[in-house]
């Protein structure tokens, strides 16, 4: 008699029993995708055949496969949890050992780089110091918290609208410390090499010569002091704006230092050598000299009180890295205090053409074989590659109501194959019996 084929089905059912077990014991494992146990039927070997007579022995184990299924998505308080979203792996470096992964449980350890619990390095795209990526070969990511270099304002941009209906200052010449000597006035903080603030104001004043009633000189300071040379004690305009009959648009258009007359320069000269007094307004020593264009040419003239629709400049302070956020695209921009925004790195994935074929290590942790192809790396949301999720992780994709199903159904084919062992044992006890 035969106990192989019992025997076989005893074995195939614990196997499955295992399978079911682990994807449990895993379901609270995050990233991890749960495996299906399959199977196969056996035969004898026969040199001549078996033909339609052939019995099978039993059935074994095929293999072990992991189901690479989307996890439900589930959000974090870790800035620093990335999901993915669809198709890829993490690529992930331990002393040079590349592997993969689907747990985006990250922190950040003391050197700034970008690990996970078993201080694997995540990999990616590098910045440079101008926030530029270097798209070759993916490096491990590293945070830089270094401070944000500040930018001297090179360009002011205004665009107000200057009242028709105002006369011209009863008072002259312009003082800018007199508020009958001009119509209206703008302020904006600018920033020297240093990172240093600068008030830089802007004062129009309304021609008062009838034949150019559209004409409006522009008069600055800086940090009080204005920033052109008086001729004879008089102070002179930065800028001239000439508006067309419409109140739109500036006409005609003239140069003033090769620039229009709507974007004067205005100079900051720097503290040595020594600068004319009430000429110029200085920065700090150490400071380069600024060169700023003041552009109001999208201004204009209208019978409406003076408005100021945009102001705006082109510098900023230094900044300390305040918080970090990674884009669907896997793109990581670090926000800074003085309120600027800088690109730090790109987290790139990496997709097989045959994931089935991955070698799973443990730790959430899977390595390229010969048979799951050569890894194929490219940014988020690019080709086959899903999109990430900041502030949030990927829970495992076992279904625990499934599982306990299956768990029962292998619990009655191990009872049947056990009994089928028993029957077997009865019909030999039944033929040792026979006298």
């Amino acid at each position: 008699m035969s106990f192989q084929q019992g025997l076989s089905g005893l074995n195939a059912a614990s196997k499955q029993l295992e399978v079911i077990g682990n994807n449990v014991a895993n379901a609270n494992t995050v990233g991890f995708k749960q495996s299906r146990a399959e199977f196969a039927d056996v035969y004898a070997n026969s040199l001549t055949g078996g033909g339609a007579t052939q019995i099978g022995i039993g059935t074994n184990l095929a293999t072990v496969a992991q189901q690479f299924t989307q996890g439900n998505v589930t959000s974090s308080n870790n800035s620093l949890d990335i999901a993915i979203n669809g198709g890829g792996f993490f690529r992930m470096t331990n002393n040079g050992a590349v592997t993969y992964s689907r747990n985006g449980q990250f922190k950040m350890d003391k050197l700034g780089f970008i690990v996970d619990s078993a201080n694997k390095h995540l990999t990616g795209y590098a910045a440079d110091s101008a926030g530029t990526l270097q798209k070759g070969a993916p490096v491990d990511l590293k945070i830089s918290t270094s401070d944000l270099q500040p930018k001297a304002s090179v360009q002011i941009v205004g665009l107000v609208n200057l009242d028709s209906r105002k006369a011209s200052p009863v008072t002259t010449p312009f003082s800018p410390t007199d508020p009958t000597t001009y119509n209206d006035s703008t302020a904006v903080t600018v920033f020297d090499s240093l990172g240093n603030s600068h008030t830089l104001q802007s004062f129009f004043v309304k021609d008062p010569n009838p034949a150019t009633t559209n004409t409006w000189e522009i008069y600055t300071t800086a940090d009080g002091i204005i920033t052109t040379t008086p001729v004879a004690g008089v102070p002179t305009p930065s800028a001239t704006l000439t508006f067309s009959a419409s109140g739109s648009g500036l006409s005609p258009v003239t140069t003033v230092g090769g620039l229009p007359v709507a974007a004067a320069p205005v100079t900051f000269a720097p503290l040595n050598p020594p600068i004319p007094p009430l000429t110029t307004p200085t920065i700090p020593t150490g400071a380069a000299a600024m060169a700023l264009t003041l552009d109001y040419s999208g201004s204009t003239q209208f019978g409406s009180s003076f408005s100021i629709n945009s102001l705006s400049q082109d510098g900023y302070t230094s900044g300390r890295l305040a918080s970090f956020n990674t884009s669907a695209d896997g793109t990581i921009v670090g926000r800074y205090s003085n309120g600027q925004s800088r690109t730090l790195g790109q987290v790139v994935l990496a997709s097989f053409a045959n994931p089935n074929g991955l070698q799973s290590l443990g730790g959430n942790a899977w390595s390229e074989s010969s048979t799951s192809g050569a890894p194929l790396v490219g940014t988020p949301s690019s080709g086959t590659l899903g999109v990430l999720q900041a502030s949030a992780v990927e829970d495992s994709n076992t279904d625990l109501t499934a599982e306990l199903v299956n768990m029962i159904t292998a619990q009655r084919y191990y009872q049947a194959n056990a009994q089928t062992i028993k029957t077997q044992d009865q019909v030999l006890q039944t033929l040792v019996n026979l006298r």
